[in-house]
């Protein structure tokens, strides 16, 4: 019912920046909150970013904090995550989700998602 598609993944140097987008087909895209995970390695996948249907409020993790923003565009069904000041440690896959119901920060929440992208930051 819902496809997602991100972007926007690659490779760059620690203190960096990367714009990730999704792309979001399916279900009405402005009725949801939505949400980026990450996944590193051997750990397990976290949220990292969330953003309300209406974009007015937002969630973070605290070592994203003041170094990545979420935001969507509704009209284009869009969801973004500027992520500045990148180190080693935000080397993961990262996913976009959308949420069916429940609290916008519980990963549980969250009933869609994509295939992911890869980012990689050296040191």
């Amino acid at each position: 019912q819902v496809q997602l598609v991100e972007s926007g993944g690659g490779l760059v140097q620690a203190g960096g920046s990367l714009r990730l987008s999704c792309a979001a087909s399916g279900r009405t895209f402005s009725s949801y909150a939505m949400g980026w995970f990450r996944q590193a390695p051997g750990k397990e996948r976290e949220l990292v970013a969330a953003i309300s249907w209406s974009g007015l409020s937002t969630y973070y993790a605290d070592s994203v904090k003041g170094r990545f923003t979420i935001s969507r565009v509704n009209a284009k069904n869009t969801v973004y995550l500027q992520m500045n000041s990148l180190k080693p440690e935000d080397t993961a896959v990262y996913y976009c989700a959308s949420q069916g119901s429940g609290p916008y920060n519980v990963r549980a929440s969250y009933d869609y998602w994509g295939q992911g992208t890869q980012v990689t930051v050296s040191s």
